[in-house]
């Protein structure tokens, strides 16, 4: 389908394919973008030295476009922070810099402003620590670009003092599209969860929608085979037993095409063990490789398009959080990155 090496050497360069669509190709070399663009769909293209296939289109028409982000993080002021720990390595702005939550976020606006979309929807960390002037900060910059077409969802960030701001389920409808849009927060916990009613609600909506639905929250689902299969209490996304009855829904009401959360950080694309639609995971505003999602909805399909934030501002930043918690031996790059098939796929109907 595409590419199988998210970072390809091309004449002794090192390369991002960051992005494939169904008519678009986009490469990062450092700070270099290089966009291939009218494309067409399910083609081969020799690009650099490097044969990179364009997604297949869904059938029919174009029926609109949505876009997401999460993990924004208004109010942090250092990346690559663990605890009390001096070990990193630790990024922050430089003097005369903007604070660089808002350096990743004016950048996102600006390209997905660009795409005007039906609907833009905030998948949670709206904020640091879920303090006004965060949450003011993050009203003023995207409230003020969508106005309503912006939906919004907390994350754990936003609730970690028991704050009660953007809490609930939303049902969100766009042409040839629902989407789910599920409060997942435990307040003051870092793991997230589903409610029975939550589900019951989800499962009612499902059952009478007359288009395709997309569920979205915040926490990652749980999913045995790629969890190490250790359940648990503290699972770091969406509570194991809230997972699996996500995944008991999915598997009754067809007309759901998949999940989609944040929160890891990291792009990952997984299957539900008995639905077997995807679970996916969408990396970060804030850091690298600092994205937001594009989601092309077509009479016969859903297409998610991931992008990196390429401002010059936003790259020089991103560029500089490749290797986020190196001295604790993680290779930040990969498990942020992914593979080009985590970000960039189709959701077929069923």
């Amino acid at each position: 389908m595409a590419a199988s090496d998210q970072r390809p050497t091309a004449y002794g360069c090192a390369v991002d394919i960051t992005t494939i669509a169904d008519d678009l190709i986009v490469l990062h070399d450092g700070a270099e973008v290089h966009r291939y663009t009218d494309l067409s769909p399910s083609t081969e293209y020799d690009i650099r030295g490097m044969m990179i296939t364009t997604l297949p289109r869904p059938d029919g028409a174009l029926l609109c476009t949505v876009a997401t982000v999460n993990d924004v993080h208004f109010g942090e002021t250092e990346a690559g922070r663990v605890g009390d720990s001096p070990e990193g390595p630790i990024q922050s702005a430089r003097p005369g810099e903007a604070p660089y939550p808002e350096t990743m976020n004016r950048g996102a606006i600006t390209e997905i402003q660009a795409l005007d979309p039906a609907a833009v929807i905030v998948k949670g960390d709206l904020s640091q620590d879920g303090q006004p002037a965060e949450w003011a900060a993050f009203e003023s910059n995207y409230r003020g670009a969508f106005g309503d077409r912006l939906f919004v969802v907390r994350g754990n960030h936003d609730a970690y003092q028991h704050q009660h701001g953007y809490v609930g389920d939303q049902w969100i409808d766009v042409p040839g599209l629902s989407i789910a849009l599920l409060d997942t927060v435990i307040p003051a916990h870092t793991t997230g969860t589903l409610s029975a009613e939550q589900l019951a609600w989800l499962d009612d909506r499902a059952a009478k929608a007359d288009r395709p639905v997309l569920v979205m929250g915040h926490h990652q689902q749980w999913i045995g085979s790629t969890d190490n299969g250790t359940r648990g209490e503290g699972y770091f996304g969406l509570h194991p037993d809230a997972s699996d009855a996500l995944d008991t829904v999915a598997t009754r009401r067809k007309g759901i095409i998949g999940y989609t959360a944040g929160h890891t950080h990291r792009h990952r694309v997984r299957a539900m063990s008995a639905a077997g639609v995807p679970s996916i995971e969408v990396g970060c505003v804030k850091d690298f490789p600092g994205t937001w999602a594009e989601y092309r909805v077509y009479e016969g399909g859903v297409m998610q398009v991931v992008h990196r934030i390429s401002t010059p501002e936003a790259l020089d930043w991103s560029e500089r959080c490749r290797h986020l918690y190196s001295d604790f031996g993680i290779d930040y790059e990969s498990y942020a990155l992914g593979g080009i098939d985590d970000r960039c796929l189709l959701l077929s109907l069923r």
